[in-house]
C-alpha cells in the first residue's frame, strides 16, 4: 500500500476507535476492508448498471425509486465487501493463477459482454474506466467466481431425500390449476360497421357447426383472431385467466363441445373445447430437475453466508454512513 492510503487508513482507524457505531462518511470513502479502502465512486460504479434498469421501470414512483435506489446500493456495497474479503482471503492463502487463464477470461466476458474491443473501449470511455482497470476488475472476479467454487459449490450435494422432502412440503408451487385447451373463432366488430352483420356471420358459422364443419376449417378462414393460422388454436389456457364470457361459457363444457355465440363490446366469440386438466399437483419426476436448482441455489447461498462470516471474524470490516 502507498504511504498516502497507509497515512489515510491510520487515521481512520485510530478515529474509529473513539467513533460511534456507525462513523459517518469521511472523504469519499463507504467501507474499509482490511487494508482496502472502498470508495463511493466505486460503489456507484458497482451498481449503476442496477439503477439504469431502475430508472428505465415504466410507472415507478420517484419514492418508491429512492427506496429502491437505497436497496441496491446497501446490496452492492456488501457485494463490494464481501468480494474484498474473497481476495484477501485468495491473497493470504498463497493461491495464483497463470497470468494466461486469467487473459483467457477476459477475452471471453469481452465477447459475451461486448462483442468486441471496439465496443469495449466505447463502454469504458462512458464509463471513465481505462482498460486496465477493466482487466483488474474481470480477474477478481475470477478469482471470486474460483474461491466460490472451492469454498461453497464443491461442498453441495443435494440428495433424493432432500428433494422428495421438499415436494411434500410444497405442494403449492407444483401446483396446477384447472385448465383447458381450446379453439377460438374471433368476428371482430369495427368501428361504423354493422354489428348485426357480424352477429350474423356468427350465427352462420354456428349453423354450419352444427350440420358436421370442422371448428379449425372454420376458424382458419373466418376467425379475424392470432391463431387463424392454427385454426383457432389458443393451447392450454389457465380457467383464472379467461375472460369472465369465455369462463361462464365454457365451464360447463366438456372435452369436443362449443359454446354457442359469444357476445361481448368488441367482437363476437365461439370456442371449442378440446381438452380439459382439472387442478393437480405436477409428477415429482417432472419437477425434479427444478427442485434440485432451487435446494442448490438455497444450500450455496447458506454456505456463501457462512464462508464470507468466518472471513469477517477475522478480518477488519467497517461501513462509513452516507448520512
Amino acid at each position: 500500500m502507498d504511504m498516502k492510503r497507509l497515512f489515510i487508513l491510520t487515521a481512520l482507524v485510530t478515529g474509529l476507535q473513539v467513533s460511534a457505531a456507525t462513523p459517518r462518511l469521511v472523504n469519499g470513502i463507504v467501507a474499509i476492508v482490511n487494508q482496502t479502502v472502498i470508495t463511493e465512486r466505486e460503489a456507484q460504479q458497482f451498481i449503476e448498471p442496477a439503477i439504469v434498469t431502475l430508472e428505465s421501470r415504466p410507472g415507478i414512483t420517484r419514492k418508491e425509486f429512492f427506496e429502491r435506489e437505497m436497496e441496491i446500493y446497501k446490496d452492492g456495497l456488501n457485494q463490494l465487501v464481501e468480494r474484498q474479503l474473497t481476495l484477501d482471503d485468495f491473497k493470504s492463502a498463497g493461491y495464483s493463477f497463470p497470468e494466461s487463464i486469467i487473459e483467457d477470461f477476459v477475452q471471453d466476458r469481452i465477447r459475451e459482454q461486448y462483442g468486441d474491443r471496439v465496443k469495449l473501449i466505447k463502454t469504458l470511455e462512458a464509463r471513465s474506466m481505462t482498460y486496465d482497470q477493466f482487466r483488474t476488475e474481470i480477474r477478481d472476479q475470477f478469482i471470486v467466481e474460483q474461491m466460490n467454487l472451492k469454498n461453497v459449490s464443491s461442498a453441495v450435494i443435494i440428495s433424493p431425500f432432500k428433494i422428495e422432502t421438499y415436494y411434500k412440503d410444497h405442494p403449492e408451487v407444483f401446483k396446477l390449476p384447472d385448465q383447458v385447451r381450446l379453439r377460438m373463432i374471433e368476428l371482430r366488430k369495427r368501428d361504423g360497421g354493422d354489428p348485426e352483420a357480424v352477429r350474423q356471420l356468427a350465427r352462420e358459422i354456428e349453423a354450419g357447426l352444427a350440420k358436421g364443419a370442422k371448428f379449425a376449417d372454420q376458424a382458419a378462414i373466418y376467425s379475424e383472431g392470432s391463431q387463424k393460422r392454427e385454426g383457432g388454436d389458443l393451447g392450454w389456457v389457465n380457467r383464472s385467466v379467461l375472460r369472465k364470457e369465455f369462463a361462464d361459457a365454457t365451464a360447463s363444457l366438456k372435452p369436443g363441445q362449443r359454446s354457442g355465440v359469444i357476445e361481448a363490446p368488441d367482437a363476437c366469440f365461439l370456442l371449442l373445447v378440446e381438452e380439459v386438466k382439472p387442478a393437480q399437483l405436477r409428477p415429482l419426476a417432472e419437477v425434479r430437475d427444478d427442485i434440485e436448482k432451487t435446494l442448490l441455489s438455497q444450500e450455496r447461498a447458506r454456505l456463501q453466508k457462512k464462508y464470507v462470516e468466518r472471513l469477517k471474524k477475522k478480518s477488519f470490516v467497517r461501513y462509513f454512513s452516507r448520512d
